[in-house]
């Protein structure tokens, strides 16, 4: 694999698209979590843990559709700042999974440990999107998806699993991998070719693990009626 340079425009019907396929794949990973979003919506349960769920969906399609339409195909037309909405979604979307997974161990964990994790985690979320704002810089969003997927959602879902070998911890843990070698991709920018960049392999393997962490979301519910 090697680097390569930015992705050509295109101009379908005269109208300018930068960075094509790697709006596409934005989108890909926005489709995957909308439809997360309207099937979850229709299983019934009343715990909170269905409400981080959705919301998590709903914020992550949101972001990566406004990453890529935004972000990637159509920013020449507008400021960096367009920007931030995207990311804000992002990084409110990680911190709902960070809560799903911390209160799907509520009956294993010690209390404390919960009460405390979930005072970082909204300490995390502040911390970060101020850095953000004040910054404009999309590596305080990386570093909150890392801890928030990786170490949080990562942790949570392998203490679960451990205690009471919870499949939708398993399952978790499952998308948790994809997000991390998709994460390793975007970081070492391999690619394939021009057509099919770094950006883009990681957003496809982005999209797998949504759908991973909608089949665990699914039996999350089924564990938390």
């Amino acid at each position: 694999m090697m680097i390569l340079a930015q992705q050509p425009s295109i101009f379908p019907f005269g109208i300018r698209i930068d960075e094509p396929i790697t709006m596409l794949t934005d989108i890909l990973v926005a489709v995957v979590c909308f439809y997360a979003f309207f099937r979850l919506l229709k299983i019934p349960s009343g715990q909170r843990i269905k409400t981080y769920l959705l919301l998590y969906f709903l914020g992550m399609g949101i972001a990566t559709f406004v990453g890529g339409v935004i972000g990637h195909g159509f920013l020449y037309a507008l400021s960096f700042a367009w920007k931030l909405p995207g990311w804000i979604s992002s990084m409110l979307a990680v911190m709902l999974i960070e809560r799903a997974a911390i209160e799907h161990a509520v009956k294993i964990a010690p209390p404390k440990a919960i009460v405390v994790f979930k005072w970082v985690n909204i300490t995390e979320l502040l911390t970060f999107m101020t850095l953000t704002f004040v910054t404009l810089n999309f590596k305080f969003v990386e570093i909150h998806s890392a801890y928030g997927i990786m170490f949080i959602v990562g942790s949570y879902s392998v203490f679960t699993y451990w205690k009471n070998k919870s499949k939708a911890s398993k399952i978790f843990i499952w998308a948790v991998g994809f997000a991390v070698i998709s994460s390793i991709i975007y970081l070492q920018e391999w690619s394939i070719d021009i057509w099919f960049n770094y950006l883009d392999a990681a957003h496809t393997l982005m999209a797998v693990a949504a759908f991973i962490f909608y089949r665990g979301s699914i039996q999350m519910l089924k564990e938390n009626p």
